[in-house]
């Protein structure tokens, strides 16, 4: 028998299950499939969910409730744009015909989409969101106003990728053992290739393939430390 392995084991302390969500249909999806261009026009300000969107986000909570999902999950992050905040309110708030309430929902600025330039990509001012989603609890955020985003100044991917890894940094001193994040399609793919980068071609292709609207996709968030691997890309974990 060979005494050599591959696999290892860690105590459960050391890891978290993360459930990534990339935000349901927005009205900017729709006409940036058509034309690039609509992305840059003021209509589609803190963009809202399509139609589509919100059907979405009633099959996903439906497979939240099936599933048996929706019990185990201790905390939701979301990032603080109208459409992240309307998935994450519509997919895990409320209570359940099962009695069981809805884990707490916590709007983070780290997670929200690449800033700049695109008016979908502002958020409104957090006294607005807070009559909107009193679900939601904006305590960690630190204006009011949305002081990011620049009229004449795009996030460049390296920036995107660096507040990806801060954000999973913070994640990772979170109590919390299982939690789902509600956010955007490029702090996805930015992120998840920042950490993918020395991992196996095939785990890293399963990791970085892009996210749908509204898909849910499981990781575990593991201390590289803890097995004695560096982390090459200064996140002191991985996912």
């Amino acid at each position: 028998m060979d005494s050599t392995t591959s696999q290892c084991l860690i105590p459960l302390g050391h890891s978290k299950i993360i459930h990534l969500v990339r935000h349901a249909q927005a009205n900017h999806n729709v006409a940036g499939k058509k034309d690039l261009g609509a992305l840059l026009s003021p209509e589609f300000f803190d963009a809202q969910l399509s139609p589509l969107g919100l059907e979405q986000v009633s099959n996903l909570c439906n497979y939240v409730n099936t599933s048996g999902l929706f019990k185990k999950i201790d905390l939701v992050i979301t990032s603080p744009l109208l459409r992240a905040m309307q998935t994450a309110v519509g997919v895990f708030g409320g209570e359940r015909s099962s009695g069981l309430k809805s884990p707490p929902i916590v709007a983070v600025e780290l997670c929200r989409e690449r800033t700049g330039v695109h008016p979908c990509d502002k958020r409104r001012t957090i006294t607005e969101y807070s009559s909107l989603f009193p679900q939601i609890d904006f305590s960690l955020m630190e204006s009011d106003d949305d002081n990011l985003w620049k009229a004449d100044v795009r996030e460049t991917d390296e920036e995107v990728a660096a507040r990806g890894l801060k954000f999973m940094n913070w994640l990772k001193t979170r109590q919390e053992t299982e939690i789902a994040v509600v956010t955007h399609h490029r702090f996805l793919q930015y992120t998840l290739n920042a950490l993918a980068n020395d991992f196996h071609p095939s785990v890293r292709s399963e990791m970085c393939k892009e996210f749908v609207n509204c898909e849910l996709r499981s990781m575990v968030m593991v201390d590289k430390r803890m097995m004695n691997c560096p982390a090459t890309d200064g996140s002191g974990g991985s996912v």
